[in-house]
């Protein structure tokens, strides 16, 4: 969708959001949309929340590794014809996903226990939390 189709649609959305009071939820990959009308966000990796909070939270200071290399691989106002970041490896199959942290093989911060089990959900701040044995 080109992009002023698309904000014409945002537009929408945040029109039919205060007039109603409903809640929305808004998947994407586009972080530029999520910084400028969610007020919260919430990061999956193979179908399972990773990390969740205030979108500004999350953005300024990302906790999760997939959060941290998402946001790495953003591109930067003022860094043209610099190369990307990008993340290592593949994703999991989605019809064989492991009983673990399935970002463990892409992750460098990973150790044995994050490849054995799934860390649980832990608080890291006020209204926000993460699913890393790494935190």
């Amino acid at each position: 969708m080109d992009v002023t189709t698309q904000m014409e649609y945002l537009k929408l959305l945040d029109d039919i959001q205060h007039k109603t009071g409903v809640g929305i939820i808004f998947v994407t990959h586009d972080f530029g949309i999520v910084s400028k009308i969610c007020h919260r966000v919430a990061v999956m990796y193979a179908g399972k929340i990773v990390e969740t909070g205030k979108t500004a939270d999350v953005m300024q200071k990302p906790v999760h590794p997939y959060t941290v290399a998402l946001l790495d691989a953003v591109p930067k106002p003022g860094s043209k014809g610099t190369q990307l970041s990008s993340i290592e490896g593949q994703p999991p199959d989605p019809v064989n996903l492991p009983n673990c942290c399935a970002f463990a093989v892409r992750c460098s911060r990973a150790n044995e226990k994050c490849k054995q089990s799934y860390p649980p959900e832990v608080q890291v701040g006020n209204d926000r939390s993460v699913s890393c044995f790494r935190v």
